[in-house]
This record gives structure tokens, C-alpha cells and sequence, in this order.
């Protein structure tokens, strides 16, 4: 793979046998129905221009090679970023088939890590709240999401991103689900969150505009496509069906 790119053909992932793979740094990512899989990172960029982007083939994939190619992804952005000891500056060497990476001149190991996020729907009963970041095109709305701070628990990063985005507050956090989100290096943690209070004050930086979504609008938004929601493969496309109750049409 090269950045975020995988080989990828006729709705499936292109599995490569290790006697035709150019040079790279291979990652072990699990074995499969006795089947030992690889990622490969190059630097070769010609090589991946007709691959595709997780992000737009995603929900083609089976579960397994979904899982494997988040996986890949995930540790090719860790390999990208983590090339020297932020200890003492020192080159890091690869180990334990690219999931240690250990300095050269301390010893000191670094490991993939995982950044926990919070991803919600705020609900006040009859209405959903979406918002929108100023860099989107015209109509895309989505749930609300941020990462958790030190020392702060899931529903607690919750409230508190509601707060700073849209100036709501929340009162009952309930978990839905979870997803990894390897762009780069995320766990998005589900909520659907209630609504004290329903006067919407964006920040203007993150948010530039929020809005109250009814069901009959959203279906009629949809329908028409001036609303815009995420695409299928994202945990906050699953959050907005399950509070709508039915698939909606169109994506990103």
C-alpha cells in the first residue's frame, strides 16, 4: 500500500502472493482460514494510481478484508509518523513484523496507539441536530465528534464537545456502538445524547452552522439531495439511520 491506497478490483480487495511483491516494509496484520496476510508499505507512487481509497470502497468490502485493510491502514499512518525516538531523536528500527518500533540509541519502544474519540447524535425527542464544518460543500451535514481529553471519560467528552460546538447541553449520554477509524489513528465511540436545551450557538471554527432536523425533513432533504449525510461505511451514518429508524437516501 502507499499512504492510504490498497490494490483493489472488481469489489474486492487484490491479495498479492509474497513471491510477486516489490520491495517494502512488510506488516503482519493476522492469519485468515490458515492464510498468514501482509501489508506492504512502498514508496513507489505509480504503482497505486488505479488503487483505491478506504473511504470511498469501504462499504464494498467483506467484513474480513474490512477489518484487515483498517488494520493496514492503521499502522501504515503510525510507520509514517513515528521515524524517530521522541525521546531523544534517535532512527527507530522495525521489529515483531512492524508492531514494535524500537530507537536505536535509548531502547525505548514505541507502539501503535489508538486515540479514542466521541462521536454523537444530540436528540430532543422528535428532532435530530446535525452540523456542518465550513471546508464542506453546499447541503453536507453530520453528526458531532472530538476527541477525548486526558483524564476525561466518554460521556463527560460528550457533553463537553456539544458545549463547545453548537452551545447545547446534554443531559443522558447512552452508548450505541463503536468503530475504528484509521484516519489516521481513531476509535469512534457512539453515543446518542439528549438535549437539555435547544438554542444553537456554533463556534464558528469547527462549526460554522448547525441545524434541527425533523424526521419528515430529513427524509424529504435526502430525497432531494440538498442534505448531504455521511457515507455508509461510517459509524456516523449508522447513528443518523438508527435515530431515524429506516436507510435514508444518498451520501457523501
Amino acid at each position: 500500500m502507499v499512504g492510504s491506497r490498497f490494490p483493489f478490483r472488481d469489489g474486492d480487495v487484490e491479495w498479492t502472493g509474497s513471491e510477486e511483491l516489490p520491495p517494502g516494509q512488510r506488516l503482519f496484520l493476522g492469519e485468515q482460514h490458515g492464510i498468514a496476510h501482509f501489508a506492504l508499505l512502498i514508496d513507489d507512487r505509480s504503482l497505486s494510481q488505479d488503487w483505491a481509497n478506504l473511504r470511498l470502497v469501504g462499504h464494498e468490502l467483506t467484513a474480513e478484508d474490512a477489518g484487515l485493510v483498517v488494520h493496514a491502514l492503521a499502522l501504515a499512518e503510525w510507520h509514517q509518523a513515528h521515524q524517530h525516538c521522541p525521546r531523544c531523536g534517535g532512527v527507530l528500527e522495525v521489529s515483531d513484523a512492524g508492531h514494535v518500533l524500537t530507537c536505536r540509541d535509548c531502547g525505548r519502544q514505541q507502539f501503535p496507539r489508538t486515540d479514542p474519540a466521541v462521536i454523537m447524535v444530540v436528540t430532543d425527542g422528535e428532532r435530530c441536530l446535525l452540523g456542518r464544518q465550513p471546508q464542506w460543500p453546499e447541503g453536507r451535514y453530520s453528526t458531532l465528534a472530538g476527541f477525548v481529553e486526558p483524564g476525561e471519560s466518554l460521556e463527560a467528552a460528550v457533553r463537553r464537545e456539544v458545549a463547545e460546538e453548537v452551545g447545547v447541553e446534554i443531559g443522558e449520554v447512552s452508548y450505541f456502538g463503536n468503530q475504528p477509524w484509521p484516519f489516521p489513528s481513531s476509535l469512534m465511540v457512539g453515543f446518542f445524547a439528549q438535549a437539555l436545551t435547544t438554542d444553537i450557538s456554533v463556534d464558528g471554527d469547527e462549526i460554522s452552522d448547525a441545524r434541527w432536523f425533523t424526521r419528515e425533513q430529513m427524509r424529504t432533504e435526502t430525497e432531494a439531495g440538498t442534505l448531504l449525510l455521511p457515507g455508509g461505511i461510517s459509524i456516523s451514518r449508522s447513528l443518523v439511520e438508527a435515530w431515524y429508524g429506516a436507510p435514508l437516501p444518498g451520501r457523501w
